[in-house]
Formats: C-alpha cells, sequence, structure tokens
C-alpha cells in the first residue's frame, strides 16, 4: 500500500455500478493500491435503490471517521439519492468524486435498471466533482452536464473516454486519483 497518496483523515468508500467494478477497472486497482474501501452491496445484478441506499446509509453510520465517497456509473446515482434523503450527507461525507453517471431515465438504462427513476436532482451538500465522457453511451454529453450543475458540481470532460471503465484503457487512472486529492484538498 502506497501511504503518500491515500487520503488518512477519511474514509474512503469506492461505489461501484451495475454489475460491479471488475479486477482491472480504476476502482479496483485504487482499491489494491490505496487500501479504499469497496461499499459491498448484496446484489450486483439486480440493483434495488432502496437496499443499495440502505446499504451505503448503514456504512456512513458505522464510520468512525467522515467518508469520501468514488462512485462510477450506477454509484454515481446512488450518491445522488442517498445524499437528498440521509441528513448524514450533511454531516458525515467530505466530498465526492463521480465518474460516468449513468442516466437512469434514458433507454436503454432505465429498461434495464427499474426503480432508479427519477435520477435525484438536489444540490449535494458536500464537495463534488462530476468526471464525465463525451461518449458515453450509458449518458449523453448533455446529461452529464445537466446532472453536474443540478448537483453543484465541477464538471471534469475527459474526452471521448466512452464510459470510463476498464474499456476505456485508463489503468490505475492516476489523473482520476489526483483529481480525488485536490478534492479532499479543498
Amino acid at each position: 500500500m502506497n501511504q503518500e497518496v491515500m487520503i488518512p483523515s477519511a474514509r474512503v468508500l469506492l461505489l461501484p455500478g451495475w454489475q460491479n467494478s471488475d479486477v482491472l477497472h480504476w476502482q479496483s486497482q485504487w482499491e489494491a493500491l490505496y487500501g479504499y474501501e469497496r461499499l459491498q452491496q448484496h446484489d450486483w445484478q439486480r440493483p434495488l435503490r432502496g437496499d443499495w441506499s440502505a446499504r451505503l446509509q448503514e456504512t456512513v453510520v458505522d464510520s468512525v471517521q467522515p467518508v469520501v465517497l468514488v462512485a462510477h456509473s450506477l454509484g454515481c446515482v446512488l450518491t445522488a439519492w442517498w445524499a437528498a434523503h440521509s441528513p448524514l450527507a450533511r454531516t458525515r461525507v467530505l466530498g465526492a468524486l463521480l465518474v460516468a453517471p449513468a442516466d437512469t431515465e434514458a433507454e436503454p438504462v432505465a429498461a434495464q435498471l427499474p426503480g432508479w427513476q427519477p435520477v435525484a436532482q438536489a444540490r449535494l451538500p458536500f464537495p463534488s466533482i462530476v468526471v464525465a465522457s463525451q461518449d458515453d453511451p450509458y449518458c449523453r454529453w448533455d446529461r452529464s452536464q445537466h446532472f453536474a450543475q443540478a448537483w453543484g458540481a465541477e464538471l471534469v470532460d475527459l474526452g471521448p473516454a466512452g464510459h470510463i471503465n476498464t474499456a476505456s484503457g485508463l489503468g490505475r487512472w492516476d489523473a482520476g486519483h489526483a483529481l480525488l486529492r485536490r478534492l479532499i484538498k479543498e
């Protein structure tokens, strides 16, 4: 574990999206490299918003340290929904890095993930950065812009990077980790 780039004052929770993040995904690499903790869900194949929200809530409640959320895809939608409904979002979360939010209101995602509509549009009560791609197959660029604005987040344009996952070829994605460190410093 590389101690010098860890974020020691907070518990970093990795929130994967639907079907979890595979071993080559940047979230999995950050887990291995920096010791960040993956929020384990009960069912990665058939995600239920209520179950996933309850799991996040209980993890934050049980945390001794404040948390930083690092979400990908459906994990971003989970973060926005949970933050809109939990008072802990105001007091226990230092910030969130929201990467490649999925648009669960648009087809074909809506059909594949029933129960994840609407996407919460409330301003997040903590600093946040949305990292989005111009050619994400699960969220049009204009929707990523809309989510960032609604959530009060800084928007980082990664250009044509697909869904910012293993297929995007980012490896351990050091530039993304630099964004996370900057977010926490601020």
